[in-house]
């Protein structure tokens, strides 16, 4: 704490102040976008199968290599920013997802399609971009206040694209109606942050090379492990394994020699210092708990209660509309309230705090998911713990690395919640395909209940990191 604003250059504190909300809203928009990018599309891929005429592993890469993209790209552009200044790295970024969504709407085929599913996949390094803007522009309350709206806005994106995309393709609509409204939203954010966003000054010292080295080996190890959580189900136990030791073999080296680069990508200060490594910790366990309600809430109340049992047989549209559209509401009221919370409590008791409430609410869903008012219940709180995580996260990091990695440094807080979400995808979809109900092929109850049991256990293990926080960084890195 006690970080001194660095004005604008050329621009008095007064008149940066003024932009202040202006910067807010724009990147509030941005990472809207950046979230619905990501959300929206998943309702749609059994219709994208079907009018492209490919079969659902084929299909399974529009998710995959918008994944992968947004592993590598993101690290790269948070130091790009961080060397360069915000503004042109956000401008860049946007340009490309407008030609990423452009080439989605006109693909006639599947591999046109990943090309533009893999430039949609740099949207997702606008959050931390965004964070070293506000950080350049905003005294120090203000600053949480900014990062916990943005945050929650970025977590509610996901289920206002989950209720778009159902809309959108009910009754048989083509799904180039899902990338017609992502084209939309890219071009207004463009629009929006070429007109809002200012210069900010460039925190990085001058005259330091980019890391090519560096972020080559990076890509291919993050590439390796990915991949082996995606696509291990469908490759095989002996492939899966094979590529993941690839990938941290290769991961190990790159960390060996950004130790020894005069100006690396990533400073291993910034991924494993003291300072930091909690909260990329405390991300891979939120970003996981995340997922397990989301796709655990999503498929249980589409199941039919007279064929397994369980779950209320709603439609698509329905179940993000009446389950999940609730919590992501109160996701942003949690994520406004966070930031006031964090300015006042500290952000590693707020993120303690959080936890709580999310084993709260997945306990709810372990033992009370009869009744729908239940479930939306539980996706209201859980929702409150995401999004107040998410919140306190940025702010951890901020309190606790110089400017000049502000942008790396939440690019691998990023990363590290893509982990957690895959992972978390891979588990739910290994339990519910291995633990189905008697002479059915639909899972289990049991096994919705073990996926909000992991879900709980994350969110605790995300608090008692948040706890350990402070003892492990009482100084900047």
């Amino acid at each position: 704490m006690g970080r001194q604003v660095t004005a604008v250059a050329g621009v008095d504190a007064p008149a940066t102040s003024i932009r202040g909300g202006r910067v807010v809203a724009a990147l509030c928009f941005s990472v809207m976008t950046l979230s619905i990018l990501q959300a929206a599309v998943v309702p749609v891929i059994p219709t994208m199968a079907r009018q492209l005429g490919v079969g659902p592993i084929a299909v399974g890469w529009v998710l995959t290599a918008n994944l992968l993209a947004a592993a590598v790209s993101t690290p790269v552009l948070g130091r790009l920013a961080d060397q360069r200044g915000g503004r042109p790295v956000l401008i860049g970024t946007l340009v490309v997802v407008v030609a990423g969504s452009i080439l989605c709407v006109l693909a006639p085929s599947l591999p046109l399609l990943l090309v533009g599913r893999v430039l949609q996949g740099t949207a997702f390094a606008l959050f931390p971009v965004g964070v070293g803007v506000l950080r350049a522009l905003l005294d120090e309350r203000r600053l949480t206040h900014a990062i916990g709206l943005m945050s929650g806005i970025m977590a509610a994106g996901g289920g206002v694209g989950m209720v778009a995309a159902g809309v959108l393709v009910s009754g048989d609509g083509g799904y180039r109606r899902v990338f017609w409204m992502l084209l939309a939203l890219s071009v207004i954010s463009l629009v929006v942050t070429w007109s809002a966003i200012p210069r900010t000054p460039v925190a990085q010292r001058g005259g330091e090379r980019f890391d090519v080295v560096g972020a080559a080996l990076l890509a291919i190890g993050l590439c390796a492990l990915l991949l082996a959580i995606a696509e291990g189900k469908r490759w095989g136990i002996g492939a899966a394994l094979a590529l993941a030791l690839g990938g941290v073999a290769v991961l190990l080296y790159w960390l060996r020699y950004e130790r020894r680069c005069v100006a690396p990508l990533v400073p291993p200060r910034t991924l494993i210092g003291r300072a930091v490594a909690p909260a990329h910790v405390a991300a891979v366990l939120v970003g996981a708990a995340m997922y397990v309600q989301f796709l655990g809430i999503a498929q249980f109340v589409q199941v039919d209660s007279t064929a397994a049992g369980y779950g209320f047989g709603v439609s698509v549209l329905k179940a993000s509309l009446l389950f999940l559209l609730p919590g992501s509401v109160a996701g942003v009221l949690s994520a406004a309230v966070s930031g006031r919370l964090i300015h006042r409590f500290r952000a590693d008791r707020v993120l303690v705090a959080m936890c709580a409430v999310g084993v709260v609410g997945f306990g709810v869903l372990v033992f009370a998911h009869d009744r729908p008012w239940q479930m939306v219940v539980a996706a209201v709180v859980v929702n409150v713990f995401v999004s107040g995580a998410y919140a306190a996260l940025p702010s951890l990091l901020v309190d606790s690395v110089p400017a000049s990695d502000t942008g790396v440094v939440n690019g691998v807080n990023a990363i590290a919640r893509i982990f957690g979400s895959s992972l978390a995808s891979a588990a739910v979809a290994m339990m519910l395909a291995s633990m189905t109900a008697p002479g059915t092929a639909l899972p289990s109850e049991s096994a919705f209940t073990l996926a909000f049991c992991v879900g709980g256990a994350a969110a605790a293990a995300a608090g008692l990191v948040g706890a350990a926080h402070r003892s492990l960084s009482k100084n900047k890195i």
